[in-house]
């Protein structure tokens, strides 16, 4: 069970504070205005070296159909993140952590890994960069493959930037699948204040010997 605290007022400084506190906000749907303030019992974190790859996924990765770019579209893939689909008939996302995310990647806490194909952006995620913590917020994908595509290269830049904890927030079957594993919050606050002492590096500005090389690392550890 999820403790929860509703709050009509939302900024982003706060929403850093609560980030530092393991705590995240999340809207009933996109066109409400309340915000909750959710401290999960059990927290959904993927531990850097226990990443899954499929074999496909290792096989698409491997291609380079997508071109990957990083940070240059990070309105447009909040905005899809937050987009109602077929297959997503409603969203966390609303008007005040849209517009509040959008500010911290002005001032550098939240990024996007894009996934472009012929000129058009199909796929990617974002999240939220504190210390030498990353917070995974959201995906899509207009294409198949995109967002796990985008988790693969996020996954190579938390490597080389030196980051220590990704936070899922929560996990599914699916996660599950690509190594996100479940912890009590008492140890999960363990590893954010320890991960809230250094300061790692997004983008991380690689040569492309040490991109390749960590980018080999991620893939290697194939799901069977």
């Amino acid at each position: 069970m999820n403790q929860r605290d509703a709050s009509s007022e939302i900024t982003p400084d706060l929403m850093l504070r609560a980030y530092a506190a393991g705590i995240f906000p999340m809207a009933e749907s996109k066109a409400t205005e309340t915000v909750f303030w959710i401290s999960p019992r059990e927290r959904g974190i993927l531990p850097l070296d226990n990443f899954h790859v499929s074999k496909s996924l290792r096989k698409t990765v491997r291609q380079d159909r997508f071109e990957i770019r990083c940070n240059t579209a990070f309105a447009e893939i909040l905005t899809e993140c937050s987009r109602q689909t077929p297959g997503r008939s409603n969203t966390w996302i609303n008007a005040s952590i849209e517009r509040c995310v959008n500010e911290l990647h002005t001032r550098g806490f939240a990024h996007s890994i894009e996934c472009w194909l012929d000129g058009k952006l199909v796929g990617g995620l974002y999240g939220i960069s504190l210390g030498a913590a990353f917070f995974g917020e959201s995906m899509f994908s207009r294409v198949a493959n995109a967002s796990k595509v985008a988790l693969v290269h996020l996954i190579t830049h938390l490597k080389l930037g030196g980051y220590q904890l990704l936070d899922t927030q929560f996990t599914t079957n699916h996660l599950e699948r690509l190594g996100v594993i479940q912890v009590p919050a008492s140890d999960y606050q363990i590893m954010l204040e320890e991960a809230l002492k250094y300061q790692a590096i997004f983008p991380i500005n690689a040569t492309e010997c040490e991109w390749k090389s960590t980018l080999d690392d991620v893939l290697l550890n194939i799901l069977t």
